[in-house]
């Protein structure tokens, strides 16, 4: 499998070379005779507004880096050239370059953004305002200044929370922390298609590589709902099973491996994994301070968690099942990401 992966970033990286951009993985810069350093892990401190880039290769917090007001979540845009860090408080969108930390620009303006997402065809992005009960949907233009103009701010209900764009691009769905709820907005009319209720305080949602199936996790209660999404916006979802995974069932990070994904239990301090095929839990780890947001390395053996109330980043060797080790970082750690990372589905 390494070896399929290893062709494929060789293929992609003569494709690109003439951009002067590698986008192949650290392993796989070695093996092609391009050692270099390992991308930075970002960490996302609420509280502090602020980012904490972490060296992976000694585990050291390198800087702390000023952003906006409540930096909750982080997003790679489309040409892989910016990771956008949305403000939530203060209304901006910071930009920076993935591999080297440098901030590139703030974008302003942009109301309340406490998750975002990117559609697969790149032609939208999407924003949750989180205190301020709507979904901003943006048109992409990546040679305009600003980079984002507005189509149409969609009112809500309740506290909008996470979302999912689907792999065709046309619908986004986005959870109703406070209302028990979810939505599915048709992103060509910037309409809500449907509403439908969920569980306690519905957070993160992962939706399945084919778009059958969404999970959503259940903060205010101890499991995750699986909701039938084959019919897409056209018509609303249906609730098919819960999985007990621990109390406060949050965030979502797939294995990369397309059929396991990893929920974070942020009361119980443990990590699920799930097999999305059985749709039962098939191992467990702990996860202590409030786990909450996910990535993976791009080998697969290890998985990085912020101890929300720990003020740490959390390193899990996923071989041994035990924690690697712990970084000190802000306060209210939040969002995680990593260019070198295991793929997303």
């Amino acid at each position: 499998m390494k070896a399929l992966v290893l062709k494929r970033s060789h293929f992609l990286a003569g494709l690109l070379s003439s951009a002067g951009v590698s986008f192949l993985p650290a392993w796989a810069q070695v093996a092609a005779g391009k050692p270099q350093a390992l991308p930075p892990i970002f960490v996302l401190n609420s509280l502090d507004a602020k980012v904490s880039v972490i060296d992976p290769a000694t585990w050291q917090e390198k800087q702390r880096i000023p952003t906006g007001k409540e930096p909750h979540h982080l997003y790679l845009t489309p040409d892989e050239k910016s990771l956008i860090v949305a403000n939530a408080g203060g209304d901006s969108l910071t930009f920076f370059d993935p591999r080297t930390a440098a901030v590139q620009r703030t974008v302003r303006g942009i109301i309340d953004p406490y998750h975002l997402r990117f559609s697969p065809d790149m032609k939208w992005f999407v924003t949750a305002a989180n205190r301020l009960n709507h979904v901003d949907v943006y048109q992409w233009q990546p040679q305009a200044e600003p980079p984002l103009k507005l189509m149409k701010r969609i009112a809500t209900a309740k506290t909008p929370s996470h979302m999912w764009i689907d792999s065709k691009s046309t619908t986004a769905y986005v959870t109703m922390q406070d209302s028990d709820e979810w939505i599915a907005v048709d992103l060509a009319t910037q309409s809500i298609r449907w509403r439908m209720p969920t569980g306690d305080m519905p957070a993160d949602i992962y939706m399945t590589p084919d778009d059958k199936f969404a999970y959503i996790g259940l903060t205010a209660s101890d499991g995750v709902q699986v909701f039938d999404t084959s019919k897409g916006s056209a018509e609303p979802a249906k609730l098919v099973k819960t999985i007990p995974t621990g109390k406060g069932a949050h965030a979502f990070r797939a294995a990369g491996d397309k059929r396991h994904i990893f929920v974070s239990n942020r009361v119980a301090n443990t990590i699920s994994k799930i097999d999305t095929q059985t749709q039962s839990v098939v191992q467990s780890f702990p996860a202590p301070g409030g786990p909450d947001c996910m990535d993976i390395s791009s080998d697969g053996k290890l998985l990085y968690v912020t101890s929300r109330w720990a003020k740490k980043l959390t390193v899990i060797d996923l071989q041994t099942g035990k924690i690697a080790r712990q970084i000190n970082v802000g306060r209210s750690p939040h969002g995680v990401w990593t260019l070198d990372h295991a793929p997303r589905e």
